[in-house]
């Protein structure tokens, strides 16, 4: 990046390094799929290493991200359905009536942490016991009625997987995740090069190592560590990048808000697998991480394919969320991406006669041919319903977006063949306002438009 973009990102690491006196700090922006800068402060350990771009940090709750992306391949192959009861995949619980869906986005419900001693800090079991531990106290909410985060569902999660994948949950993010992206360094345990995790006291300059261990059947909500290089092919991956992992459109569906954060103004919220967040007037997809000893981040705008990732082995005291969104906010107020060239398409001929000035009732709206036969509908002037719509063929498309996600766009032709109306959710559009020989719900007035009041 250019010499000043560079300075510019390197001192809001810097002073976040100083001002939370993280022992050492890694940070890098991510365009293109690939770490273009990163900065490290700090070191890692007893011997006074610099950190690197391959150094590994624990990444705590990313994890989660990551066996959310398994959940959904299942969805993507017909072995599950988000719809479905955990009873149909994992009978036996007291709370089989939740969904797969209601897991992922953190509304099942179920309480935060497993019972006994803290997991993040103690060695767990494998899942007979962490079940045996689940009774029906440890449901705190009616599933679906607000986010309650859940580090106990995504242990349940793993443990669909490793059913439905006949291995550990562990085996199939390495084979399904992170070796077709070529997430090499990423890891259960730490290896050479990684960082010690450390608390650091709050009133002197000296550090307490914290513990680190396997997590048993908890560790699918936060086991893993990884590093700069790695994570920046995670991050890019959350923006779309999914190379044959999953279909971009099943990316995306992660990065929809299945909830919000109702504790406060809402800057935050939950999709599937994925934390969202508002910040700098961007909407960002990602997830952070904590583990004792250790603070992580990956954060992206989809918009401008501008993201973050951010790395610190303290214990707290780090905002790790916030330097991220700077840092990809920083990155694109001082070097904005360009927008692609615009060129000329081919559209089906048949599209065109479809295309320009439609009313529903007597608001206008306009009908524009997207590449791959898309159409895009939008009110001709100011804010209202609009949506993108993808062909399913005989004249109806799918709509995508908005307020008509989901729905049906249908062209209705004369007795000529020319498109007559359109039926989308039973508004009927015209192509004048009201026109009378479309079957305007509620007809319309024989007297027709008048000119005063009659």
């Amino acid at each position: 990046m250019l010499p000043t973009t560079e300075l510019a990102l390197l001192r809001r690491v810097a002073t976040e390094q100083s001002a939370g006196r993280a022992p050492s700090l890694v940070a890098g922006v991510v365009r293109d799929g690939e770490l273009r800068w990163w900065a490290a402060r700090g070191t890692v350990g007893g011997e006074g290493d610099r950190p690197g771009p391959r150094t590994l940090y624990r990444i705590g709750s990313i994890t989660k991200s990551l066996v959310a992306a398994v959940v959904l391949r299942l969805r993507d192959e017909g072995k599950l359905d988000l719809n479905d009861r955990l009873e149909t995949h994992v009978p036996g619980t007291s709370f089989g009536d939740t969904t797969v869906a209601h897991l992922l986005a953190h509304t099942s419900g179920l309480t935060s942490e497993s019972p006994g001693a803290w997991w993040e800090r103690s060695p767990g079991g494998d899942w007979a016991q962490l079940s045996a531990t689940l009774g029906p106290a440890e449901v705190k909410h009616r599933a679906g009625r607000r986010f309650h985060y859940s580090n106990v569902g995504y242990g349940v999660l793993g443990e669909l997987v490793a059913r439905l994948r006949g291995t550990d949950w562990l085996t199939a993010v390495r084979d399904e995740i992170l070796r077709p992206l070529e997430m090499t360094h990423t890891t259960d345990r730490p290896t050479a090069p990684h960082a010690r995790g450390y608390a650091v006291h709050p009133f002197a300059d000296v550090l307490l190592p914290e513990p680190e261990h396997d997590a048993g059947a908890m560790a699918p909500a936060g086991q893993l560590w990884s590093c700069a290089d790695d994570l920046a092919r995670w991050t890019a991956f959350v923006g779309g990048d999914t190379g044959d992992v999953l279909h971009p459109d099943t990316v995306a569906e992660m990065r929809e808000a299945a909830v919000i954060d109702d504790s406060g103004p809402w800057t935050a919220g939950y999709g599937l697998g994925l934390q969202l967040a508002w910040a700098n007037g961007k909407r960002l997809a990602g997830h952070t991480g904590s583990m004792p000893g250790f603070l992580a981040c990956t954060m992206i705008d989809p918009a401008t394919g501008t993201g973050a990732v951010t790395f610190a082995n303290a214990t707290s005291g780090v905002g790790i969320l916030s330097l991220a969104a700077d840092l990809v906010a920083m990155a694109d107020d001082y070097e904005p991406p360009l927008p692609e060239e615009w060129r000329p398409a081919p559209v089906d001929p048949a599209l065109l006669e479809l295309t320009g000035l439609w009313h529903w009732g007597p608001s206008p709206f306009h009908l524009r041919a997207l590449p791959e036969g898309w159409l895009d509908l939008a009110p001709a002037a100011g804010a209202g319903r609009a949506s993108r719509f993808r062909p399913l063929g005989h004249d109806r498309w799918l709509g995508l977006d908005g307020y008509y996600a989901g729905e049906t766009l249908t062209v209705v032709r004369d007795g000529a063949g020319r498109p007559h109306y359109l039926d989308l959710a039973t508004f009927v559009f015209t192509r004048t306002p009201y026109d009378p020989s479309a079957p305007v719900p509620g007809g319309v007035d024989e007297a027709g438009w008048l000119g005063s009041e009659g």
